[in-house]
């Protein structure tokens, strides 16, 4: 129906949602960003009173059970679960496809490097952590990270999971990366405002990778196309 080479509206529809999703999250965390860095890296209200509430308000289960989720968003178990959803979302070919993942959350955690070092925003006082942190704070690289280890999770369910267990699954990882975010809150290593830098850093990178994605599908497609009409 379509000239070879050229998009329908499917395709073209299928690439305006991820340029959407760059441009608006992209200019929110711009101005989040820019914020900031108005204020040398000082807190909002917004922040200063979250994190009050959260010290009047955590008690030690709520920490402990804080620390056992916001362990599995960083090192080791967030790169063993991207390369899990690599492996499942290629279907084949596994041991590429878990390196493959393993670099697609690697080239997420350039982007927020940068971005924390140009910052450079202190954390919330070390006196008020119930854990351990290090670098700077925004954006949150426990959020970050999980949030691009759930999308390629969640990529993997789309790709793989039986129509019984679909919801659950294409739901289970958002879950999971929200939660570390909050963790991060709750045991106070963080301000609100970077666990929000990470998520909308996570929503950028998510859909840059969908952008090169279609593109990718579209310069092999007719390639494609053109191998099944020989004879």
């Amino acid at each position: 129906m379509f000239p070879s080479g050229s998009d329908g509206p499917r395709t073209t529809r299928a690439r305006w949602l991820p340029a959407g999703l760059v441009l608006v999250c992209g200019a929110l965390l711009a101005v989040l960003v820019s914020a900031t860095a108005a204020a040398h890296g000082a807190p909002f209200v917004v922040d200063t009173a979250a994190h009050a509430w959260v010290l009047d308000h955590r008690p030690p289960w709520l920490a402990d059970l804080a620390v056992g989720v916001t362990v599995t968003g960083s090192g080791v178990p967030a790169y063993a679960l991207a390369a899990l959803g690599g492996a499942l979302a290629t279907r084949t070919d596994r041991w590429p496809g878990a390196l493959l993942g393993i670099l697609a959350l690697a080239s997420a955690q350039v982007p927020r490097i940068v971005l924390a070092s140009v910052l450079a925003r202190p954390r919330p006082p070390a006196g008020d952590w119930a854990w351990l942190a290090s670098g700077w704070a925004m954006p949150s690289g426990h959020t970050t990270t999980s949030m691009v280890v759930a999308i390629l999770l969640t990529l993997a369910a789309h790709r793989t999971a039986r129509a019984r267990w679909r919801p659950v699954l294409l739901t289970l990882p958002g879950v999971w990366a929200v939660t570390v975010g909050v963790s991060r809150v709750v045991l106070g290593m963080h301000w609100p405002t970077d666990v929000l830098a990470g998520w909308l850093l996570a929503a950028c990178w998510a859909g840059l990778a969908a952008l090169v994605l279609l593109h990718r599908r579209r310069k092999t497609g007719p390639v494609v196309s053109t191998e099944r009409q020989r004879p």
